[in-house]
């Protein structure tokens, strides 16, 4: 069980002290008082005679003729209680103890020793009482009963037949530690998704001892377990937050205004509390807590972890994945400690990797593209032919040359630089594209059917900025291409004759 008795260091200090039914055949006969009187001829014609001293805890009561006199007051005496208390062993509550004495005309008084014993003596009863933590949770009529409400108040937090199991196993462990580590080690370890009780134990020490108490102080299995679950009252400090009142506060742990202002004399009911103010308030502690080990197996995901790749053939901010990556697996085995339902701890004690992860791979580009142009620009177009020059057509100047019929319609960067414009223009070009190569050089494309650059992009000589198309004032599908040398416009064919 979670006690240790102490049944028996108690039994010697019982002897004598208390006295049940059969007390008179444990009372301690004194030797008699009568030594040394001394017979003489007149007095031997008398008979000596046994009376009885009464004492009640030491204190002197009287002298009567027959100790039956004064086992008949406490028989009616218990018999006037037994009615109420009928499952309860009752007792005298006071130490009774006789001196005979042998006398000649011996002077008693029956009468006024039955009155004072019935005047003293109190009517309790033999209970066991159930202290944990060195606090008394109440008195029982019997060990059986105070186990019981262990059992009931245990039994809350974990099924009974694992706590029989666990109890039954407390109570045949060996101390040799060899044995307990072999034990331990031979012990089966939860299947995945499975978990096991290992073990139950209060918080704090329980026990039950042999005492006596008033026997309107007795309680049932069922108030005890209530007992357990509401604890002893403990102070506490409370800490004010915004908003809360006297009656609010109070009414979280289960006290009135008026005792409220009882453990806080500084305060009145019209006081304004202040955020942060510290209020003394009293709440139920538990006597114990049911304290459950459990071991818990669970297969867990192994993340994959991702492996960056550098490349000198793919440009900065490219980047493309080798290989994807996958989770594996593990089992794992957790100790779990729960107090009264709640977990508060959980440790791993073994772990197993099932499926071994796979890395992702990626590879990210490393080259940088130089936005100054090289001077040496290339054909804008994926083959194809001029199909119109620079200068004077149809009455106004073509400042380009017209590109058409290519292998397939990407338009491409005609030197390293920057997109300086985007977009679709109203001033016939459709939609264009302006790169600067910062090397004194402009390139435009127009009527393109689609744009794949943004402003403020570097692109690559060679590289895809769009495809060819017809929008804007165009007679067909094609590209004009213009070229500027520090503002001034020049002759593409001088820099991408084909």
């Amino acid at each position: 069980m979670f006690y240790r008795s102490s049944t028996e260091k108690k039994q010697d200090a019982m002897v004598g002290n208390r006295r049940k039914w059969s007390f008179l055949s444990k009372t301690a006969i004194m030797t008699c008082l009568g030594l040394g009187i001394m017979l003489n001829p007149v007095q031997a014609e008398d008979t000596l005679e046994t009376i009885y001293h009464v004492y009640i805890d030491g204190e002197y009561v009287g002298k009567v003729d027959n100790q039956d006199v004064v086992q008949q007051v406490i028989d009616d005496k218990l018999a006037d209680h037994q009615d109420d208390y009928e499952d309860i062993d009752l007792t005298i509550g006071e130490d009774i103890t006789f001196i005979p004495e042998m006398v000649f005309n011996p002077k008693y008084n029956n009468e006024k020793v039955v009155n004072k014993l019935d005047e003293q003596m109190t009517v309790m009863a033999d209970a066991v009482e159930l202290n944990i933590a060195n606090e008394t949770v109440g008195y029982f009529k019997d060990e059986e009963t105070a186990e019981a409400v262990l059992q009931t108040y245990t039994t809350k937090y974990v099924d009974e037949d694992t706590w029989k199991e666990i109890e039954a196993r407390k109570q045949n462990d060996v101390t040799d530690k060899e044995t307990e580590e072999k034990s331990k080690q031979d012990k089966e370890a939860p299947a995945v998704g499975e978990t096991i009780v290992t073990d139950v134990a209060l918080s704090n020490a329980a026990v039950i001892s042999q005492e006596t108490a008033n026997p309107a102080n007795i309680l049932t299995e069922k108030q005890g377990v209530q007992m357990l679950e509401k604890g002893t009252l403990q102070d506490k400090v409370h800490t004010v937050k915004a908003g809360e009142v006297l009656g609010e506060i109070a009414g979280k742990y289960d006290l009135t205004t008026k005792k409220l202002l009882e453990l806080n004399p500084a305060l009145t009911d019209e006081a304004v509390l202040k955020i942060d103010q510290e209020i003394n308030v009293m709440e139920y502690k538990p006597f114990a807590q049911v304290v459950v080990t459990e071991e818990e197996s669970v297969e867990e995901s192994v993340p994959f972890e991702t492996e960056v790749m550098e490349s000198e053939d793919m440009y900065k901010g490219e980047e493309k994945v080798k290989q994807e990556g996958k989770d594996g697996k593990k089992e794992i085995l957790y100790e779990i400690e729960k107090q009264n339902g709640k977990q508060t701890a959980k440790e791993v004690l073994n772990e197993t990797v099932t499926e071994e992860a796979v890395d992702k791979i990626v590879i990210k580009g490393t080259k940088v593209i130089s936005s100054r142009g090289t001077g040496d620009m290339v054909w804008p177009a994926v083959g194809g032919y001029i199909s119109s020059h620079l200068g004077e057509r149809w009455g106004k100047m073509h400042k380009g040359i017209d590109i058409a019929r290519p292998s397939n319609r990407n338009i491409l960067a005609a030197d390293n630089g920057v997109v300086e414009s985007a977009g679709f223009n109203n001033g016939g070009y459709g939609n264009k594209i302006v790169i600067n190569h910062n090397n004194g050089m402009k390139t435009i494309y127009a009527h393109l059917s689609s744009i794949d650059v943004k402003a403020g992009q570097v692109v690559e000589k060679g590289s895809k900025i769009g495809v060819m198309g017809s929008t804007g004032n165009s007679t067909g599908i094609h590209l004009h291409f213009e070229v500027y040398k520090n503002g001034n416009l020049e002759n593409p064919t001088e820099y991408v004759g084909k």
